[in-house]
């Protein structure tokens, strides 16, 4: 979670991170420029070893970080060390970079590297290389990303709460370390991971009404088969009395009505499922960052359906198995 830097707090940042820590209602805090669900900086012109003019141009989106960015931000660490400016002074111009950073900017051996700015007196050193992450909108690539030590607009306090404890007894104590500390404004913080889930949200209300729908043509249908499964039944009274008088088991009568219904819903399935996977294909699409569609998804709709069928006309099916052979047969 997060809080903006206001007030007192950047005057009181030491305090109040070692409070939170000590206290235990956090494990961990970092101090960064934005907050780690949206792009505030970005720039360009930078330099590094075997960099060409062109690549001058390419912009890098910027996060600026004092110390536990890993740990805090839940990212993962693929070589080096995270930037710690408690133990590592020089780390005022350290740089992590993410994997889309290394790949374009081609570095084989990227820790140790040197990276400066065209026409600026900035010069990093890496020290490590995170995974990449999604900082910015979940449907487009990740973009090269650099964490550089701690940047003078510092405006957002990140801490990971104590999982141990509940969220609610570590929420108490973190409002109560920021108001000693910065009385005059109000404790506002944000879950990192609901303004994570909000950028689904237009997914998550078509999924509903997906659902929804989905239920009712369900039950629409259900309510064709049944009233089928009853209208087949009436016509075949005879046919079945006569089987029953034969020596006919209820299995087999059963079987015999219901064989038709779930010939026709086989054959559904058959023909629905290549045009669904066409349709669920283009539509992922449009996301960088997508499942692979399964064939045994729709060998397991096509099994629902037909058990769904099955339990639809099942009971208008053993209703006329189980009828007396010989009142059906005087209703002819």
């Amino acid at each position: 979670m997060y809080t903006f830097n206001q007030g007192d707090v950047e005057k009181n940042y030491t305090v109040i991170r070692n409070e939170l820590i000590s206290s235990g209602a956090a494990v961990s805090v970092s101090k960064s420029s934005n907050p780690i669900t949206q792009r505030w900086n970005s720039g360009s012109g930078y330099i590094w070893n075997n960099s060409t003019e062109a690549d001058k141009k390419t912009e890098f989106v910027r996060l600026g970080s004092d110390v536990d960015f890993i740990k805090t931000m839940g990212a993962t660490l693929v070589e080096g060390r995270d930037i710690d400016i408690n133990k590592y002074p020089g780390d005022s111009t350290a740089m992590l970079l993410n994997e889309t950073a290394v790949k374009l900017m081609g570095l084989k051996k990227p820790v140790g590297q040197t990276i400066r700015r065209f026409h600026y007196p900035d010069e990093w050193h890496v020290v490590g290389v995170v995974k990449d992450f999604i900082l910015e909108s979940p449907y487009e690539k990740v973009n090269p990303t650099i964490i550089i030590g701690p940047l003078y607009w510092s405006q957002v306090i990140h801490f990971r709460l104590n999982p141990s404890k509940p969220t609610a007894a570590s929420m108490a104590k973190a409002e109560q370390i920021f108001k000693k500390y910065n009385p005059q404004y109000p404790f506002d913080y944000v879950f990192a991971d609901d303004s994570y889930t909000h950028k689904f949200a237009d997914e998550q209300r078509a999924g509903k009404l997906a659902g929804l729908f989905a239920g009712l043509s369900i039950f629409i249908s259900c309510l064709g088969l049944f009233g089928l499964a009853a209208y087949m039944a009436e016509q075949r009274t005879k046919e079945i009395g006569i089987r029953k008088v034969l020596g006919a088991s209820v299995r087999s009568v059963v079987t015999l009505l219901s064989a038709d219904f779930l010939k026709l819903v086989l054959i559904s399935v058959i023909i629905a499922s290549p045009i669904a996977w066409f349709a669920m294909d283009r539509w992922l699409q449009n996301y960088t960052y997508r499942v692979d569609i399964s064939w045994w998804i729709f060998a397991m709709a096509g099994l629902l359906a037909i058990a769904i069928a099955l339990v639809t006309i099942s009971f208008q099916a053993i209703k006329a198995a189980i009828a007396n052979p010989v009142k059906s047969l005087r209703t002819e």
